[in-house]
């Protein structure tokens, strides 16, 4: 282009410069070039000057003569020598501020945080319109009143105030936040039972029961002593070194989720230890600390089969008689015999057991869950729901399921290991109870009367369910037409009754008003309601009049005979079919602890017996590569895979089978001001 505009009557030259320079404007790094233009006439300078700018080119003015041309360079190097220097004590000191204000930083952010939660909870209170205090109305724990009137106190003092703050103990009709004390043990289970539904306010608490039923089932589907001993020792260690795994402070979710819960992975080591012991399984091994109550001997006897070696070298599988006199001892002091542990009908023996085993469990659970629901009824004062609804509940289910675990029990008493061929099937013969079948020869009763008194039961169970479905609700009704009932006839009496009786109303509320104190809570005077220096700043409070409007009754709702009809259907037809369903839930406890059982043997069989069964003089060191494996394996998928299965299982058998049955958690949780809670991001605004 200079070509041609100039008409060939320029001289250029140009060179690249190889490091890429910084752009003042954006700050990216930018490859540029320098070039220098020889030319006569203003007029051709005109020319060259307009298109390096139409190019955004930065021009520069060189001097005709060399020495001005040496004069100018050596101005420009020392004016690049001083900003440089300007830069590098520029940024020393922004370093130095750096590292002072590094120091000091989190303290700031402590300061900030704390700040801004203070100023944004005071714009929750309201001013008075004397515009000389703050009123705020808000929950405490009765129990901590004198912590708060010590600290008003306390403050007041350092803040050089001569007006003393006011406690004022209010009466309102809303429903007021679930407030559950807790320490650093009882946490984890609380959070559990939080995680279902925060309680409804003066409802039942599950979480202390949850302490000892939450590791236990757990332990019944995971009981072994060898990976309780492991998830036990994992536990200590974090519980004793919580304080410096505290201080750390670390981000790692996975970490401190497992953290969080170490009292519960104590607990549910130690009781997968106690089920282990009970179980005998170790590592999917027994331990023979008694003896067994078994013995082969006598069968070789003449009083015996006459067992031969022969007979074993060509029988592949072979039964003890019990009936044999020293072939069965007894049975084994404490836990399963170990000889089951090499019995070829092992599992069929241990099926049965956990089986049974977990019915009653799941019965007993259950039971208890419908029992803690009496006392939410007695707190609140339901008479009704006590008679027609936990009674019915309770008969109902004992009459079926209860029944049940009799029946397992007596069998387990009537029948030894001489007679248990001739024992007849529970399963039969709870399925004819409910059909009232009696007529199959194949199961024989199991006492005297069976029939007469299962048929009484089932006619009981039958009748309580018209109790909750049809008689609570014509209760219901009939107690809603007499309510209404008498409405109408006081709204007829008299004008001169009406009068008496509004004269008597009002005498009465003047007598509940002058008893309304003080009460004292640990020598600290908390009044009920407000007195007269008090009364001026608290009649212009929007927030008590707001309060106080709140405590006017409110208008009755309208008794709709469907609706509550339909919802006492639905109420009794989940519970009659959930205790059924709840019930075959629990079987799970025998399914999950098979599986492990299964997998522990398979890990043994299939991984350390190969370990074990080498006789080579290098099966050392074949021996600790099989060892470090089967360790690995243990831990991955025993320890993890298997404990978080049975732990999300006992999560389920709480949350489903047995909170459902008393536990509404319709409330929301209590979250107090905390500056712990702000700084660690656990506040919830």
């Amino acid at each position: 282009m200079l070509w041609r505009v100039c008409r060939g009557n320029v001289f250029l030259r140009q060179a690249e410069i190889e490091d890429p320079l910084e752009d003042p404007t954006t700050g990216d790094q930018v490859h540029k070039s320098v070039f220098i233009i020889f030319f006569q006439g203003d007029q051709l300078k005109n020319r060259v000057k307009k298109i390096c700018e139409g190019f955004r080119a930065s021009l520069y003015p060189c001097p005709e003569t060399p020495q001005e041309r040496k004069e100018m360079a050596a101005g420009v190097n020392t004016r690049i020598d001083d900003l440089q220097m300007v830069l590098n004590q520029t940024e020393d000191h922004r370093q130095r501020v750096l590292q002072a204000a590094a120091k000091t930083v989190r303290v700031w952010f402590i300061k900030v945080r704390k700040m801004k939660a203070i100023y944004h909870t005071l714009n929750l209170c309201n001013i008075d319109v004397t515009q000389k205090c703050l009123i705020a109305e808000v929950w405490c724990p009765v129990s901590d009143l004198d912590s708060i009137q010590f600290a008003l106190r306390r403050g007041t003092e350092r803040s050089g105030s001569t007006v003393p703050s006011i406690l004022n103990r209010m009466q309102t009709k809303q429903t007021p936040p679930t407030y559950n004390k807790t320490n650093k043990f009882t946490s984890g289970f609380q959070n559990i039972v939080d995680a279902y539904g925060i309680g409804t306010y003066r409802e039942i608490n599950p979480a202390p029961y949850t302490i000892i039923t939450f590791p236990f089932l757990f332990a019944v589907m995971f009981g072994d002593m060898g990976h309780g001993v492991l998830m036990f020792c994992a536990a200590l260690y974090l519980v004793l070194r919580e304080s410096r795994l505290l201080s750390q402070k670390s981000d790692n979710e996975m970490f401190n989720m497992i953290f969080a819960g170490r009292y519960i992975i104590l607990l549910m080591g130690i009781f997968s230890v106690y089920t282990g012991i009970i179980y005998n399984d170790c590592f999917s091994k027994s331990l023979n600390m008694f003896g067994s109550g078994w013995s082969v001997r006598p069968m070789f006897g003449p009083k015996g089969a006459n067992w031969t070696f022969d007979t074993l070298g060509t029988n592949t599988v072979l039964q003890l008689d019990p009936a044999i006199p020293g072939v069965f001892n007894g049975p084994y002091p404490l836990g399963i015999d170990p000889i089951w542990n090499i019995a070829t009908n092992k599992l069929t023996f241990l099926n049965s057991f956990k089986m049974k085993m977990s019915i009653i469990l799941g019965v007993i659970h259950m039971l208890f869950g419908v029992s803690l629901s009496l006392f939410n009824h007695l707190y609140f004062k339901k008479p009704l729901n006590i008679f027609l609804g936990f009674i019915p509940e309770i008969v109902f289910m004992s009459s079926l399921f209860g029944y049940l675990i009799l029946l397992i029990f007596y069998k387990w008493g009537a029948y030894d290991a001489l007679t248990s061929k001739d024992a007849p099937s529970l399963l039969i013969a709870f399925i004819n109870m409910c059909l009232f079948n009696y007529s199959d020869p194949t199961n024989k009763p199991l006492y005297r009367g069976q029939m007469g008194i299962q048929s009484l039961l089932v006619v009981i169970a039958l009748a309580c369910v018209p109790c909750m479905l049809i008689v609570k609700t014509m209760v219901l009704r009939r107690q809603y037409l007499w309510r209404k009932h008498l409405s109408q006839k006081i709204e007829e009496r008299p004008a001169e009754n009406l009068e008496n009786l509004e004269q008597t109303g009002v005498s009465s509320s003047c007598t509940g008003l002058t008893q309304q104190g003080t009460q004292k809570f640990g020598g600290i005077r908390v009044g009920n309601g407000p007195t007269e220096d008090e009364a001026e700043i608290i009649q212009h409070d929007q927030l008590s009049q707001h309060s106080e409007d709140e405590n006017e009754p409110a208008e009755e709702e309208v008794f709709n005979f469907g609706d509550v009809a339909v919802h006492q259907a639905i109420h009794t037809i989940e519970y009659c079919l959930g205790c059924i369903s709840n019930t075959a839930s629990y079987l799970r406890l025998w399914a999950l602890s098979l599986a492990h059982a299964q997998l522990s043997e398979v890990l043994w069989t299939m991984v350390m017996h190969i370990g074990l069964s080498s006789r080579s003089y290098g099966g050392f060191f074949g021996l600790s590569i099989i060892f470090g494996a089967f360790a690995t394996l243990t831990v991955c998928i025993l320890l993890i895979m298997e404990g978080l299965s049975a732990f999300l299982h006992a999560l389920r058998l709480h949350w489903v089978e047995f909170q459902n049955k008393f536990y509404t958690g319709q409330g929301f949780k209590f979250i107090p001001f905390s500056f712990d809670s702000i700084l660690e991001g656990r506040f919830d605004e």
